[in-house]
């Protein structure tokens, strides 16, 4: 049998990392343009190159563009996090069923072979690739400098299409009409075209631009929406603030001294290859001021992040979303938001709670925003049956057909895009690694944060036990009856689950007969209505012994009542009858009211007695 080439030996082990970090640098744009990239993504996160969330956040996304973006962020992060990890990456790419679908890697593993993949390491940016060029090239261009770029433009693009595949280096998948046999090192542009990079697939997102000689990395999209699009030194900038940080703001036009290759910004626009927002309502100043904001006040807040770190902010966040929209609904939806600026005056402390009510049509929920910071990935939505993401929850609602849960879902009458927007609400990074965004246990986040009963979170003596059927959870001697550790590994049902689903089971009875029931035939009702009266008693007045904490108390009361003092009798076997438990519960009130005859704070205790009664009538099913 005979040896192939490859059999023969592995390039990687002649290689040193530098080596091969400085080639996986150069080629990782070339990597994201792969098509059908799920097989690729998940050969890096089977050898432990990708986290799972990175991974599932890209995967989940249904727009090619932004797909495309992600395989690179994912790309860059493993440059920057597993750098170490580099020779592992190129052998599992390299293995036989990744470059059977992705001949690129195979072309790729070629020129480790050939050598040729040393030429990578000095090749010129991409602004300056025309320079690899002849000399004739290079004259070329310069007599048909002066002509009218429409004509030419469109003349490049057909000629580009025609012959070689888009993109600035080698074919990301190698055409069926004809085989590549040896990887490119130049950009695909016949002698005497023009590099318009702007009109190549791969620029599709981003531009490199210049102003003097400070250059920078201007965002498509961004522009579009008038908003801080130009990435200078790790910070998002507005157009203004990038003509003035490069030492042009004398200039006070940054359409004509921002350039792409030579070519000013306002040509582009005119051209068509670049939108940007009209002035709105330019009588009116602060309108004006929105679009494009120069203060450091109104700068992005992400500015001080990596480039990597602010596109997840701000694109990877919004890939939960609808992934197909077209250009068209995002302008309709900025037309909304602006409708919602130029709405009446809107209380802002509204907001500030921790906790905020939510709805989505009838759907009704509460918002935790400290859990919020993962946007539609983080289950921050609160309803009494789970907790959801924001897409989970607009979800709920079955009567919308186009659903969308940044406009859809509504705070005070306000959108959750709208309180993204002023900062009332805050998504991190994916890559971020905080305990909310990245919690130690997943599935924690199914529950409450807080102990139902007193609102307190666990510590480590007081460990939370979770409802396996609710979202709720307990310390374990808040719960009624008392849980203990040796069972918080099985699947347990909390007392108001257990209540909700035996409830309907019982049979309709008189108030007479219900009290003259036998307690302990009845403990779980008892149960539930003191766990109501412990929720509701949020001052702990009426929990705790009355005369070792209320001055002058047991001078006017000769027979004080708790509820822990029920509690104890409860579980003590010292009720006969649920009449003698309920007898003790209206004591409890009715001492407070005879020694709160002349304040305000006996409306407490007739609130929590009216509370007592109507869950009385209910649970037993009074008639």
């Amino acid at each position: 049998m005979g040896v192939t080439p490859d059999d023969q030996m592995d390039p990687l082990d002649f290689l040193s990392r530098d080596d091969l970090l400085n080639y996986f640098h150069r080629k990782k744009t070339e990597i994201s343009c792969i098509e059908e990239p799920h097989t690729f993504l998940s050969q890096l996160r089977d050898h432990d190159l990708v986290p799972e969330d990175l991974y599932q956040m890209v995967i989940k996304m249904r727009n090619k563009e932004r797909k495309q973006k992600g395989v690179y962020d994912i790309l860059d992060w493993v440059e920057k996090e597993r750098g170490q990890c580099v020779e592992r990456f190129w052998r599992c790419v390299f293995q036989d069923h990744i470059m059977l679908k992705y001949p690129v890697f195979r072309i790729l593993r070629n020129s480790f072979l050939d050598g040729s993949y040393k030429f990578s390491q000095t090749v010129p940016d991409t602004e300056d690739a025309d320079k690899n060029e002849t000399e004739s090239v290079q004259k070329e261009e310069k007599k048909i400098k002066g002509k009218k770029g429409r004509g030419k433009r469109k003349k490049s693009v057909e000629e580009t299409e025609e012959e070689v595949e888009p993109g600035p280096s080698s074919c990301s998948t190698p055409t069926r009409k004809k085989t590549a046999t040896k990887p490119i090192f130049h950009s695909p542009l016949k002698k005497g075209q023009k590099a318009e990079i702007w009109t190549w697939d791969l620029y599709k997102t981003t531009l490199p631009v210049i102003c003097g000689n400070k250059k920078a990395t201007l965002h498509r999209g961004k522009l579009a929406k008038g908003i801080e699009c130009i990435l200078y030194k790790g910070q998002w900038l507005t157009p203004n603030g990038f003509e003035k940080a490069a030492g042009k703001g004398s200039h006070k036009n940054w359409k004509l001294s921002i350039r792409c290759q030579k070519t000013q910004l306002q040509k582009l626009i005119e051209d068509g290859h670049l939108q940007c927002p009209r002035m709105k309502r330019q009588y009116n100043r602060k309108n004006r001021r929105l679009l494009f904001p120069d203060s450091p006040s109104e700068s992005s807040s992400s500015g001080s992040m990596s480039l990597l770190s602010s596109i997840d902010m701000g694109e990877l966040s919004e890939d939960q979303e609808e992934e197909g929209e077209e250009d068209g609904e995002d302008r309709t939806e900025e037309e909304d938001e602006d409708e919602e600026e130029d709405a009446e005056p809107v209380d802002m402390s509204e907001f500030k709670a921790e906790v905020l009510p939510v709805s989505c049509g009838s759907v009704t929920g509460e918002l935790y925003t400290k859990r919020f910071t993962g946007g539609s990935r983080s289950k921050s939505i609160r309803t009494e049956e789970r907790w959801f993401t924001p897409e989970e929850f607009v979800m709920q609602e079955l009567t919308l057909t186009e659903k969308h849960w940044k406009k859809d879902i509504l705070c005070h009458g306000k959108t959750l895009s709208y309180l993204v927007k002023k900062k009332i609400l805050y998504i991190h990074s994916v890559l971020c690694k905080c305990n909310c965004c990245r919690p130690n246990d997943p599935l924690a986040q199914n529950n409450d944060d807080v102990c139902f009963i007193c609102d307190s979170d666990g510590d480590d003596d007081r460990d939370l036990v979770c409802c396996d059927e609710c979202p709720r959870a307990f310390h374990q001697d808040c719960h009624l009856p008392s849980t203990h550790s040796d069972t918080s590994g099985d699947k347990w049902m909390c007392t108001f689950c257990v209540w909700k689903v035996n409830h309907p089971m019982w049979t309709r009875m008189s108030q007479d007969e219900a009290l003259n029931c036998p307690v302990n035939q009845n403990i779980m009702n008892c149960e539930y209505l003191l766990l109501c009266l412990y929720k509701e008693d949020v001052k702990r007045v009426f929990t705790y012994d009355p005369v070792t904490s209320v001055p002058g108390y047991s001078r006017v009361i000769s027979n004080p009542m708790w509820l822990e003092r029920v509690k104890a009798k409860l579980q003590g076997n010292m009720y006969n009858t649920v009449g003698e438990f309920v007898d003790d519960i209206r004591l409890i009130f009715q001492n407070w009211q005879t020694f709160n005859r002349d304040k305000d704070d006996g409306m407490f205790g007739a609130r929590l007695s009216e509370i007592f009664e109507q869950k009385f009538l209910l649970s037993f099913k009074i008639q």
